[in-house]
C-alpha cells in the first residue's frame, strides 16, 4: 500500500464514521449535508490523488486493510 492509497483509505473511513456519527440521530439529519461536506470533499481529493477514483474493488481492499472490521466486498 502506498502513502497515497493509505491517505485515501483513511479519508474514506473518515467519511464513513462522519455519515455514520451525522446520521445516528435523526435531528442532525438536517444538517447532515453541512457535516459531510468537508469529509467528503477530502475522500474525493485523496482517491484522485492515489488514483482510486473509480476503482472501489481496489479501495475497498485498501480500506479493509486499514480497518479489517469493515468488509471487502464493494456494494452492488
Amino acid at each position: 500500500m502506498t502513502e497515497l492509497e493509505l491517505v485515501a483509505a483513511q479519508a474514506y473511513i473518515r467519511l464513513l464514521q462522519t455519515a455514520r456519527a451525522a446520521l445516528e440521530d435523526p435531528q442532525s439529519a438536517p444538517t447532515a449535508l453541512t457535516v459531510l461536506a468537508p469529509p467528503m470533499a477530502e475522500a474525493d481529493q485523496a482517491l484522485a490523488a492515489a488514483g482510486l477514483a473509480g476503482n472501489e474493488r481496489r479501495l475497498f481492499e485498501l480500506v479493509h486493510q486499514v480497518c479489517p472490521r469493515l468488509p471487502v466486498d464493494a456494494p452492488a
